[in-house]
């Protein structure tokens, strides 16, 4: 097969599991706009309203190296289809939930459903064994879940105002008319898994092994813009409803956020490509931070705050695809497994801290509990500048070529 072919092929296969990552992450969007309406019908302080929204996060995360062994091992296609399905029916279920619990459950089965979908998605879309490029074939998958996840809080907060939140049982429409398409439009199990030459997967002892070296700092660098990201997403809604505003300002601040999340994304990948990856890292966790503080400082009312929002949502996600890339090179016979570990784990790790900042907005309130926690991404930083980091990069840019 000509590279030519090869390369229309990846990006064919790039281009449908960035479909699936769109409707897999439009799910995963869903709870943060609707926590204040949960907090009034539940009775809930601002500390459950967040562990509702880490429980999805954690579920959605913490599995992912889990099903990167399997997906790598046994085969990806399967958890690709069947993952947004499960996220999206039981995440489409909540407004059944009668109490807290129930609602903690419903979240974490669409949450693990989530997991199953991540590391093979990645891997589909990565494609390490094609060569350059793996950045700009991320940006494409992973710009599709960034535009679900822009779609998500508009979509949940129209069906509940216009529908109730009995209603949201109709959002699970769109992934069960998607998934027999996600399904014909991904190679055979026995293209993923016959070839010959293909290197034995990865043990687990040997990912996790990994994470010693370069691996940790990568997986260090997404846990904590994974917290920066998930604080903001979580805490906006409830700062705008305790400043007096509605739920739909809530909601569009979260969209302008995540639609622009889709174009860093973008602009990550294709960089990641170009640059030396770990300056652009530590570069764009930088300038995160003052993006993120002053979005929350100044709020989304007006037009100037939804801009900052925009912006912070653009630096913020471009980092996803230099750390996904650089992971899945340091592990190319187990491209699923270390994306999971830097999306999943790392996720879950950063996901676990928005309690922490839950806990410090019921005492201090949410808008200075919030700014209190963003000054963590200069560790992130700090991890992107680690000289053993730009040491590897530099090996694999040797073995590149």
């Amino acid at each position: 097969m000509s590279p030519h072919v090869k390369d229309r092929s990846a990006l064919r296969v790039a281009l449908v599991v960035s479909g699936a990552h769109a409707v897999n992450d439009m799910y995963a969007s869903f709870v943060p706009p609707l926590l204040p309406r949960i907090m009034g019908d539940l009775g809930l302080s601002i500390t459950s309203a967040a562990t509702l929204a880490v429980a999805f996060s954690v579920a959605a995360a913490l599995p992912q190296p889990f099903f990167g062994f399997v997906a790598d091992r046994y085969g990806r296609r399967g958890l690709a289809v069947l993952g947004p399905v499960i996220s999206g029916v039981f995440v489409s279920a909540i407004a059944w939930a009668t109490g807290f619990w129930s609602l903690v459950l419903l979240l974490l089965i669409g949450g693990i459903g989530s997991a199953a979908f991540h590391p093979p998605g990645a891997s589909y879309a990565v494609r390490v064994s094609q060569g350059r490029g793996g950045g700009a074939r991320y940006s494409v998958f992973s710009f599709g879940g960034s535009v679900g996840f822009a779609m998500g809080p508009v979509v949940a907060v129209w069906l509940a105002q216009a529908k109730g939140m009995e209603g949201l049982w109709m959002a699970a429409l769109p992934v069960l008319l998607v998934a027999p398409f996600v399904y014909l439009g991904l190679p055979a199990e026995q293209a993923e898994t016959s070839t010959s030459d293909r290197a034995p997967p990865a043990a687990p002892k040997e990912v996790l092994r990994r994470l010693k070296g370069p691996l940790g700092l990568i997986f260090g660098i997404s846990a904590v813009m994974a917290f920066v990201q998930r604080t903001f997403q979580t805490m906006v809604p409830i700062i705008v409803a305790e400043n007096g505003g509605s739920e739909t300002l809530g909601a569009v601040a979260l969209t302008a956020y995540f639609s622009a999340q889709a174009f860093g994304t973008v602009a990550g990948g294709l960089l990641s490509d170009r640059l030396d990856r770990p300056k652009l890292l530590a570069h764009l966790c930088f300038w995160a931070l003052p993006a993120h503080a002053l979005a929350v400082w100044i709020g989304p009312a007006g037009t100037l705050g939804l801009a900052v929002a925009a912006i912070a949502g653009f630096l913020g996600m471009a980092t996803l695809p230099p750390v996904v890339v650089m992971a899945q090179e340091m592990i190319p016979n187990g491209t699923a497994a270390s994306s999971g570990v830097v999306m999943g784990l790392a996720w879950a790790t950063g996901a676990l801290g928005v309690l922490g900042t839950g806990i410090l907005a019921d005492a201090i309130g949410p808008q200075a509990a919030t700014l209190g926690s963003f000054p963590i991404a200069l560790i992130a930083v700090a991890l992107a500048l680690h000289p053993s980091l730009g040491r590897a990069e530099a090996k694999e840019n040797i073995t590149r070529k």
